[in-house]
């Protein structure tokens, strides 16, 4: 019996990413063990080549390109307070001066790239450790422009997702606690936790830099005293899950994060390997970030707009009483009530995964190509 194809593309997607039951059964540790059939490139592909500066100048009115050259050849013509040269070409953010004065021109700024990292446990989160620990930056491909920015951190002992964006506003976008993306951990502690306890995560617990709180806790089992949870949080303050759950008495042994937002960590992506996300899934995540800013904004203008709507006292400007709903379980991703889909139960707002097949399935054929070019220089 054939499946429906909504049912058959939530099936792919369930196949294609890392769910929590795959890191409590064991099979997300399995998986690192087996033999990598296909090798991704290493390095990231080219983008388009920045104009040239005599045909930048001709554009912004300056005269032809041959006096352009010219003004070049005689040295009138400095890029960054250097001499120009000729065929030498200009980017986004470049300084461009003519006689000594300053020139204004337009070209756009290259496109945001944007990276998935799967980080083991034992690297910090920084372009320069005191200690000379390995640094998650090591391993990242060079970026001919600009440099990696973190969306986010995760700590020594943490592993899992982590993101990288060439491009400054879309990682502010995505780690800024007023977007509210939610971030997705299965965590092993130690000892169960009592209902008392998971409420009280819940509903809030107050650590040194602040109060903070879970948006679920999901039990997942668990062998003797380790017990494995699915939780989810939309901030991302040093060690937070950690402290959190230290707070109610229980240490944390293993944590991973296997979401952020809408991008997941696709099955595969081995520890400390990298995939570079596609235009189109880019333009999803840059898409999620957007919606959550605008649907906050709609909620509160459509909540100050309305004439004679009494303020609750313990109420949000948006009119929701903050006490009763802390009393409530909060809606689960993928619900109705929920901001964000969840990309565990729904194709809709999956990313991730689809750029990693899409490069190991060109992977592939490229090998295959080229052993059958191999074996017809061998037969003739």
């Amino acid at each position: 019996m054939t499946k429906p194809p909504a049912e058959s593309s939530a099936t792919e997607v369930i196949s294609d990413a890392i769910r929590f039951e795959d890191v409590v059964s064991g099979r997300f540790d399995a998986e690192e063990n087996k033999p990598e059939t296909v090798s991704l490139k290493r390095v990231l592909p080219p983008q388009p080549e920045s104009p040239k500066l005599h045909k930048v100048l001709a554009q912004a009115g300056m005269g032809s390109r041959l006096e352009m050259e010219q003004l070049i050849l005689e040295g009138r013509i400095t890029v960054n307070n250097e001499p120009a040269h000729i065929g030498q070409r200009v980017q986004f953010g470049d300084h461009v001066k003519v006689n000594g004065k300053p020139i204004r021109f337009r070209i756009a700024p290259p496109p945001a790239r944007v990276i998935a990292y799967h980080k083991p446990a034992g690297e910090v989160v920084s372009h320069d450790d005191p200690q000379n620990r390995p640094t998650v930056f090591r391993k990242l491909p060079k970026l001919f422009q600009g440099k990696w920015q973190s969306v986010g951190r995760l700590d020594l002992n943490t592993e899992g997702l982590l993101l990288f964006t060439s491009s400054g506003e879309l990682a502010n976008n995505l780690m800024h606690p007023r977007f509210g993306l939610e971030r997705e951990y299965a965590v092993r502690v130690l000892g169960a936790l009592s209902q008392d306890e998971k409420q009280k995560l819940l509903d809030g617990v107050q650590l040194d830099d602040g109060k903070a709180q879970f948006g679920s806790i999901e039990d997942g089992g668990g062998e003797g005293s380790n017990c494995w949870y699915r939780v989810t949080i939309s901030e991302g303050r040093n060690r937070e899950v950690r402290r959190m759950l230290e707070s109610v008495g229980h240490a944390v042994s293993r944590l991973i994060r296997i979401r952020y937002g809408s991008m997941v960590l696709p099955r595969g992506l081995r520890r400390g390997a990298w995939v570079e996300l596609d235009e189109a899934d880019i333009r999803l995540l840059t898409r999620a970030a957007h919606a959550q800013v605008q649907n906050d904004r709609a909620e509160r203008s459509a909540a100050d707009g309305m004439p004679g709507r009494a303020r609750v006292p313990g109420s949000s400007p948006g009119g929701k009483n903050q006490a009763g709903r802390r009393n409530q379980r909060p809606a689960r991703p993928g619900s109705a009530a929920a901001s964000q889909p969840d990309p565990m139960k729904t194709s809709m707002g999956y990313i991730g995964a689809d750029s990693f097949s899409r490069q190991r399935q060109e992977a592939g054929k490229k090998r295959v190509s080229g052993a059958a070019r191999r074996a017809g220089g061998r037969s003739r």
